[in-house]
C-alpha cells in the first residue's frame, strides 16, 4: 500500500526527509509538500497518511491520530525559526496588538501561553499574512515561523527579536515539541505494517542525519538564501527526539492550553507501538 507522508517545506525538515530518500526505498512513498497549516489540514481531512504535524493539532483532535515513538521536530531552548519580532520590548506589551503567522496553531498558541502565562498579559491576536514590515505598520509585534522567521532573525531591522523556544525553556524548564509524527487513525489500522515499516526508517534517518549535517547541507536548495555554516548551526538547534523530557513537555502545553480554554480536554499520547 502507498503512504501518503506530509512534508513540511522548510529548512528544519531538511535533514530528516533527505536522509530518508538517500537512504531507504522510497517507491511506495507519496510526498506532499506544504506549510504546516495545509498540511494540518490534509491530515485532519485524511487526504495524507501522517506527517510530522503542528502538536496542538494533535491536542484539538487526538481521538483521530495515533503518534510515531521517538520523532519529534523540537527545541530545547532556542529554535531560531520561531520568532516573535516587536517594535517593543516583550515587556511593554500587555494590551498592544499582535500579529499572528498564518502557517502555523501551535507556535500562536505557545505565544499566547508566554504571553498570559509568563508574563499577565491581555492581547489582541489576529492573523496576518503580510511581510513583517507591513504588519508592523498595524501591530506592536508579529509572529513568523518557519523559513521566514529564521531569513528575518538574521537581519538587522532595530527590532526586538524574541525566540519562542527559548522563552518556553525559561518559563518551563521543558523542551518544546513543535511538531510530532501524527498517523490518521485509518492509516495506522489500515496501512499499520507500512506505519511501522516507516517509523523504523526514520528512526534510522534520524540516527544518520545527527552525523552528517554537513554533507546535507553541501547539496541543499537552501543554500541559496543561507550559508552552509548557519544552516549547519541552525540545524544543531533542532531535537529530533520524543524522550521522556519531550513528552512532558508536550504535556505541560497541553495543560495550559486546557486552563486558557484553548483546547476543551486533555488529550491522550497514543503511541503506535
Amino acid at each position: 500500500m502507498t503512504l501518503r507522508i506530509g512534508q513540511i517545506e522548510y529548512a528544519n525538515c531538511t535533514p530528516l526527509f533527505t536522509t530518508l530518500k538517500q537512504n531507504f526505498n522510497c517507491s511506495n512513498y507519496q510526498f506532499v509538500g506544504g506549510v504546516p497549516a495545509i498540511l494540518n489540514g490534509m491530515l485532519a481531512r485524511g487526504e495524507i497518511d501522517l506527517c510530522p504535524a503542528s502538536s496542538f493539532e494533535y491536542g484539538k483532535s487526538c481521538e483521530k491520530y495515533y503518534l510515531l515513538p521517538g520523532l519529534s521536530i523540537s527545541s530545547i531552548g532556542a529554535v531560531k525559526s520561531v520568532l516573535l519580532f516587536s517594535r517593543l520590548p516583550i515587556d511593554r506589551l500587555d494590551n498592544h496588538a499582535i500579529g499572528l503567522t498564518t502557517d502555523s496553531d501551535t507556535s500562536v498558541n505557545l505565544l499566547k501561553i508566554i504571553l498570559q502565562k509568563g508574563y499577565g498579559f491581555v492581547n489582541d491576536f489576529r492573523r496576518s499574512p503580510h511581510s513583517l514590515h507591513e504588519a508592523l505598520r498595524s501591530f506592536s509585534a508579529l509572529l513568523l515561523i518557519g523559513d521566514a522567521a529564521l531569513k528575518e532573525g538574521m537581519q538587522s531591522h532595530g527590532l526586538y527579536v524574541y525566540d519562542l523556544g527559548e522563552l518556553w525553556h525559561e518559563l518551563t524548564g521543558l523542551p518544546f515539541v513543535f511538531a510530532l509524527w501524527i498517523v490518521t487513525r485509518q492509516a495506522a489500522e489500515m496501512k499499520n505494517r507500512e506505519v511501522k515499516a516507516l517509523g523504523a526508517q526514520l528512526l534510522e534517518a534520524k540516527r544518520l542525519a545527527y552525523g552528517t549535517y554537513e554533507e546535507i547541507a553541501a547539496d541543499c536548495m537552501d543554500m541559496e538564501w543561507i550559508s552552509r555554516d548557519a544552516l549547519v548551526d541552525y540545524w544543531r538547534t533542532i531535537s529530533y527526539d520524543l524522550t521522556p523530557q519531550h513528552i512532558e513537555g508536550v504535556k505541560r502545553f497541553f495543560r495550559m492550553a486546557k486552563e486558557l480554554e484553548l483546547l476543551t480536554d486533555d488529550p491522550e499520547l497514543r503511541m503506535i507501538t
